[in-house]
């Protein structure tokens, strides 16, 4: 069963997170969310998420992919979280996958881990003037390589689609989606 790594900051989008957390789990993958510090998790619009445990305990575990669920100040407090950024440079090498969506991608191209890669995020909070070597393309959801990037909260259920896809394949993800009633 692949495993994932869902690191949540104070301020992060709980769409975002709510729903990468859900469908995975739905789709039988084991999800491991990690706080910065041990305190409960105040998303950006006053939600309280409580973390499975700490960044420092997951440090060093395998994961077969790292998905950063974005919302501000979230995805500033996740890009400055030297930490963290050790882990998905650690991940990278590795040949395994990191996944970002809204402002989040501004983590991976801060890391310089996007250069010369493909990518989206939410309009204006990552730009190419920013991030001169990414390759940003307006779509919903855009894979390349072993990066899935995804624009905001309108776009999170296609996003954790996506990486159910990825990491499990099409037939694991038409049977979470059937199971959402999204299509007819």
């Amino acid at each position: 069963m692949p495993r994932v790594l869902v690191p949540l900051a104070q301020g992060c989008e709980e769409l975002e997170a709510v729903t990468i957390i859900d469908l995975l789990r739905r789709a039988g993958i084991e999800v491991i969310t990690a706080g910065l510090d041990a305190r409960p998790v105040t998303a950006s619009r006053g939600t309280v998420l409580i973390p499975d445990t700490t960044l420092d305990e997951a440090a060093g575990q395998a994961f077969d992919m790292i998905a950063l669920p974005g919302g501000l100040p979230g995805a500033d407090q996740l890009a400055a979280d030297d930490r963290l950024v050790a882990q998905l440079r650690a991940q990278h090498a590795a040949g395994r996958y990191l996944a970002a969506i809204c402002a989040a991608p501004k983590v991976l191209a801060g890391a310089g881990l996007l250069d010369g890669r493909q990518a989206t995020g939410y309009p204006g909070a990552i730009t190419t003037s920013d991030y001169p070597r990414v390759r940003f393309v307006d779509a919903p959801v855009v894979v390349d390589g072993t990066f899935v990037t995804s624009r905001g909260p309108g776009t999170a259920m296609d996003f954790a689609l996506e990486l159910i896809e990825v990491l499990l394949g099409r037939a694991a993800r038409d049977d979470v989606e059937r199971g959402l009633a999204r299509t007819l």
